[in-house]
C-alpha cells in the first residue's frame, strides 16, 4: 500500500484532478518491539472514527480513506478505479495556502477559501514529503520503509460558514530539523471526520 501511495503521489494519473496524499501513522503497533517514530494516538482516534462514522468492519494497517467519504482497496482495481473516478467528477472547493515558510521552529502562512457554498472544519496537516524509516522490531524487523507525506501535525484553524469566505493565518510547531522536507495540507472537513469538501496543498520551500 505504502508503494502504491507514493505512486499516485507522484503520477497524478487522473486527468483534470490532483491527488493530495496523507500519511497517518497510528501507534497501535508500537508494543512489538519498536516505535514508529511517527505515529500519534491522535491519528489512531482518527481512523477509529472514521471506521465508526463510515460504518467499516475495523481498523487495520495499511487503509486508505478518499475524500473522508470511502474506503478504497488497492487489491481490488475495479473498485479503487471507480472510487477516484467519482471523487474526480466532485471537484472540491479550491483552497489556496499562501505565504508558507518555516522557521523558528514553526511553518506559518494563510489559508484561503473565496468560494463558500460548503461549510465545514478548516484543518492544517503539515506533513514530511518523504521518509525513509529502519525499522528495528516487529513484522518489519530489518527493512527500510520509504513514506510519502507523512503528518507530523493536523490542526483545526477555524471554521467555514456557508455562504462565507476563508481566510486564516496559522502557526503549526515543527521540529527544526525537519523544516526542509514539508508539504502543508490544507482541508474543509465536515466535521472533524466527515466528508471533505476543500483541499490545498503546497511544498515547504
Amino acid at each position: 500500500m505504502d508503494q502504491w501511495v507514493e505512486r499516485l503521489d507522484a503520477a497524478q494519473p487522473l486527468p483534470g484532478a490532483e491527488l493530495i496524499v496523507l500519511s497517518e501513522h497510528v501507534d497501535y503497533w508500537d508494543h512489538q518491539g519498536w516505535r514508529d517514530p511517527y505515529s500519534s494516538a491522535a491519528l489512531t482516534e482518527r481512523q477509529q472514527n472514521y471506521v465508526r462514522l463510515l460504518g467499516l468492519s475495523g481498523v487495520y494497517t495499511p487503509q486508505l480513506i478518499l475524500d473522508g467519504d470511502v474506503e478504497v482497496h488497492p487489491s481490488d482495481a475495479h473498485q479503487s478505479n471507480e472510487a477516484f473516478q467519482r471523487a474526480a467528477a466532485s471537484p472540491l472547493l479550491p483552497v489556496r495556502i499562501e505565504d508558507v515558510r518555516a522557521a523558528d521552529g514553526a511553518v506559518t502562512g494563510r489559508v484561503e477559501v473565496a468560494d463558500g457554498a460548503k461549510h465545514g472544519d478548516v484543518l492544517v496537516a503539515v506533513a514530511l514529503d518523504r521518509t525513509e524509516t529502519d525499522v528495528l522490531g516487529g513484522e518489519n524487523d530489518g527493512k527500510k520503509l520509504t513514506n510519502v507525506a507523512v503528518v507530523r501535525a493536523l490542526v483545526k484553524i477555524g471554521k467555514m460558514g456557508k455562504g462565507k469566505a476563508f481566510d486564516q493565518a496559522f502557526r503549526v510547531p515543527v521540529k527544526a530539523s525537519e523544516t526542509g522536507n514539508l508539504r502543508v495540507v490544507a482541508l474543509v472537513q465536515e466535521g472533524s471526520n466527515g466528508p471533505v469538501v476543500g483541499a490545498g496543498m503546497t511544498k515547504v520551500r
